[in-house]
């Protein structure tokens, strides 16, 4: 079994790294100083929780043409990335290859599937708390690092349940879901909610959770994203947003987000892809979005995308 990892930090470092500890064969398609780390001494995963490993020598790449081709192609990059990704990794496609998106958000298989295929198209979820803490090293924070896919009709296929068992292999907490869509769904109430307030409020989740005010904030945007995924169709109990505040006491305090980081590193922000694609789902389904439309109109000019760029006019 062949995998490659089109992007290589949180995600595609941290879930590659497991299963090549197992044997499997991945390679890291990154750029820049982390490639070159990667190249020189090896990726490394910093778990104080779960363990730290060392994948070294690594199989590494910035161009997925001079890799060949594989069975399975996990995308791990920022959502700006997604239609570059998928054109980039048409050399590595034979015909069975599968496409498995671990992205945040619920649009990056809508964007992949015309270039590779619908028919390759994995859908999945990650929940994990990592990043790239310097160049050739991924930081995990916790416990949780877990993988939950599926296909959207049908039931499970092969090619699934072998990238699962790859997986286990490599000690991730993996799952086949006959409701992926709904999981996808699930992960995405969550992430825009941790997003928006670690990211607004420029603080981990602990200070936000346990402050009245940043509390209720967080509460407002689970039941705003909830009610957007019901109105679409999306099979969520009511109730889900604040089943998911409960869930968020149960984080570890010093958890934060991809976005936060990216914040802080001044970097761009998938802000239009997380509360500004709430925004837009609930204009277009009737569903009022307050609370995340502040999010979005307070966070876009350090998104990078303030000018001409916005796919929601506030």
């Amino acid at each position: 079994m062949k995998i490659a990892m089109m992007g290589s930090g949180g995600i595609g470092g941290y879930f590659g790294a497991r299963m090549a500890k197992a044997g499997i064969n991945v390679t890291f398609i990154a750029r820049g100083p982390h490639l070159e780390a990667i190249q020189k001494t090896g990726i490394k995963i910093e778990s104080t929780d779960l363990g730290s490993i060392t994948i070294h020598p690594a199989n590494a790449t910035n161009n997925p043409a001079n890799v060949g081709p594989v069975d399975y192609i996990i995308i791990g990059v920022k959502l700006w990335d997604t239609e570059d990704a998928g054109r980039a990794i048409v050399p590595m496609l034979k015909p069975n290859t599968k496409v498995l998106s671990l992205q945040n958000g619920v649009d990056g298989d809508d964007i992949l599937a015309p270039i590779v295929g619908r028919e390759r198209m994995i859908s999945g979820v990650a929940f994990i708390a990592s990043s790239i803490s310097k160049p050739g090293t991924v930081k995990h924070i916790g416990t949780m690092q877990r993988v939950i896919m599926g296909e959207l009709e049908g039931p499970s296929s092969k090619p699934v349940e072998k990238l699962f068992a790859a997986m286990i292999a490599g000690g991730i907490d993996a799952e086949i879901s006959d409701d992926i869509e709904r999981t996808i769904w699930e992960k995405f109430v969550f992430l825009v909610g941790m997003s928006s307030t670690t990211t607004l409020m420029n603080s981990e989740i602990g200070p936000i959770r346990s402050d009245t005010e940043g509390r209720e904030f967080l509460h407002n945007v689970f039941r705003e994203v909830t009610a957007v995924g019901r109105a679409r169709g999306v099979n969520l109990p009511e109730n889900f947003g604040t089943t998911r505040l409960d869930f968020a006491d149960g984080v570890p305090a010093e958890m934060t987000t991809s976005m936060h980081h990216d914040l802080k590193a001044g970097n761009r922000l998938e802000l239009p892809w997380l509360a500004g694609a709430v925004v837009r789902m609930g204009r277009e389904a009737g569903i009022p979005t307050p609370v995340c439309q502040t999010v979005y109109a307070a966070l876009l000019p350090r998104s990078g995308l303030y000018k001409d760029e916005r796919p929601v006019t506030i």
